[in-house]
């Protein structure tokens, strides 16, 4: 900086702005700017999809693939459905974590219903690209994982776990953990394990309940369904609670 020159102000400052110092300001950001871009465009709930980012639609002789185009149809019934609820504001909007696979089925089929849908990114050292199919006003992009994590959960009056894999598991299981020790009221929740087939082959839930690691109305939590048309009544039914 040369004389008399006037010094930059810190919140123009990139390299203050980038160091460990600074790092609550971004975790604040990424809890501002998501809030703030969410109310003015008056995205008052969701509806959060997740599930594999591997399974591809091209691929027949993957093994889950029919999962996409069921999660897919049933975004797709879920936003038509939303759509005609004519509420003040979005209800009920399509949320994902904006990759490929499972994600990108859900913004799809509520984009081939004409609704908006929300993709909340992350950044990792293989990026992963925003699928096509989010709203780009509500395609977000978060640093840390906590963050993304919270704006998943923090408006979805439903989540709708297709299989998957570690990531999926984590998200599934720590919603799961909010709603059994009361962070979130189950009353306010509902949660649907997609594919049961699936899901018993990969969670032993009656071990758990034989070993007394889990309490039997902790089965209670979540539904089990294996159909769009399965699944879109169980969330109709209880999300028309909330309207």
């Amino acid at each position: 900086m040369e004389k008399n020159e006037f010094p930059e102000q810190a919140y123009k400052n990139i390299d203050f702005l980038i160091s460990t110092e600074a790092r609550t300001l971004r975790i604040l950001s990424e809890y501002l700017e998501p809030m703030s871009r969410l109310n003015k465009l008056k995205v008052h709930s969701t509806l959060l999809f997740l599930g594999s980012s591997r399974v591809n639609p091209e691929d027949k002789d993957f093994p889950l693939t029919r999962y996409y185009w069921d999660a897919e149809e049933l975004a797709y019934r879920l936003a038509k459905w939303a759509i005609r609820l004519k509420a003040k504001g979005k209800n009920f909007v399509i949320c994902t974590g904006a990759g490929p696979g499972i994600m990108e089925a859900a913004n799809h089929g509520a984009s081939r219903a004409g609704g908006k849908s929300i993709g909340m990114n992350i950044s990792l050292p293989l990026e992963q690209k925003p699928n096509p199919y989010i709203s780009p006003e509500l395609s977000f992009i978060f640093h840390y994982f906590f963050m993304r994590k919270f704006w998943l959960v923090y408006k979805a009056k439903a989540v709708v776990t297709f299989p998957g894999g570690y990531g999926t598991l984590d998200e599934f299981f720590e919603t799961l953990t909010l709603v059994q020790t009361g962070k979130i009221f189950k009353k306010d929740m509902v949660i649907i394990l997609y594919g049961e087939e699936y899901w018993r082959k990969i969670i032993n839930f009656e071990a758990l309940l034989k070993y007394k690691m889990i309490s039997p109305e902790d089965v209670d939590l979540f539904y089990f369904c294996s159909s769009p048309n399965d699944a879109f009544n169980v969330l109709k039914k209880r999300l028309l609670e909330f309207v």
